[in-house]
């Protein structure tokens, strides 16, 4: 974490945990009813420097066509979202690591793309929930590391690992996750050749391409994060694919060309640029593309995260670490 380059993250990086009574953050949250939450302690939420809306999500994205776009790097991460009868959507991650949170609509169906930088986590949420439609933003909160969002209606705070609220109006309220992965620019461009869509650039004044977590998936510990660390001796920023409560090291994948095992089949593909490395994403180490199937051949919800975050959100989770 000490190399971190000095963006916005400096003031992550100085950040105090957050004041652990509720009474000061009203000014902030007059919406959200603090009486009401399923954590054990309020210590356990934190600044992460920035403050609500900080990080600004993006609302109502514009798209083109993959034959269009000249400025992705063909290493360059993408979190792809497929929908049944739409053309698949490319969101870079050169815009999730400055703004988290997308919320967008396709064929009709509200969603929510997330990518929480600490966590490596990028998860693809339905918006519709027996609440009403909901859309978030970025509170500036973290809890294990991992980022909290809001949703506008209520002001709640959701987890964003595992898509449930935590406190508020909603708390235990459940996101429907929905199948997402992230690979590279050129693996989404030859699969849907013109036609694929990819997320224009938002309107924001961000520099877009770098990194502001600069070799952080390389850092000894995560950042604002006091839980255990994972077993196994497994790195706490080492990749794990995540399925339910399962975790297979990305290692291991890689290692024996592919996985099949506990009703899923998890492959690996080189040419996925970390984003998380070097300060321009587009020079990251390759982390590869991992794509998970069922056996009838669709894709499975799953979220490539750091083995700490999976530790800490299913502390009772099974380690695939062997055949």
């Amino acid at each position: 974490m000490h190399r971190l380059i000095p963006l916005f993250v400096a003031a992550v990086l100085v950040a105090a945990p957050a004041l652990s009574e509720p009474a000061n953050w009203k000014r902030e949250w007059p919406g959200t009813d603090f009486s009401r939450t399923n954590i054990e302690s309020w210590g356990e939420i934190q600044s992460g420097g920035p403050p609500r809306d900080g990080i600004p999500a993006v609302d109502a994205p514009e798209f083109y066509k993959s034959s269009a776009e000249n400025t992705l790097k063909p290493n360059e991460p993408v979190l792809t979202v497929a929908m049944d009868g739409q053309s698949e959507r490319a969101y870079p991650i050169r815009y999730l690591i400055w703004h988290e949170i997308v919320n967008d609509a396709i064929g009709g169906i509200p969603i929510a793309v997330t990518f929480c930088p600490l966590c490596n986590s990028g998860v693809t949420f339905d918006r519709r929930t027996k609440h009403g439609v909901l859309t978030f933003g970025v509170s500036g909160k973290l809890r294990k590391s991992d980022m909290v969002m809001f949703d506008r209606e209520t002001e709640s705070w959701w987890q964003q690992a595992v898509g449930k609220a935590i406190v508020g109006d909603l708390t235990g309220a459940e996101l429907k996750m929905l199948p997402s992965w992230m690979e590279s620019w050129s693996q989404f461009k030859a699969r849907n050749g013109r036609e694929g869509l990819v997320m224009k650039q938002p309107d924001g004044r961000r520099p877009y391409g770098r990194n502001p977590y600069q070799g952080y998936d390389s850092s000894s510990r995560p950042f604002l994060y006091n839980g255990e660390m994972p077993p196994h001796g497994i790195s706490p920023v080492a990749r794990v694919v995540r399925v339910g409560d399962k975790a297979w090291p990305v290692a291991r994948v890689r290692k024996a060309g592919g996985v099949s095992e506990a009703g899923v089949r998890i492959s690996w593909e080189a040419g996925q640029a970390s984003a998380l490395d070097t300060g321009e994403i587009a020079r990251g180490k390759d982390v590869g593309t991992i794509r998970v199937r069922d056996a009838q051949g669709r894709d499975v919800v799953h979220d490539v995260m750091f083995a700490f975050a999976f530790h800490a959100f299913w502390p009772d989770g099974q380690w695939m670490i062997a055949p």
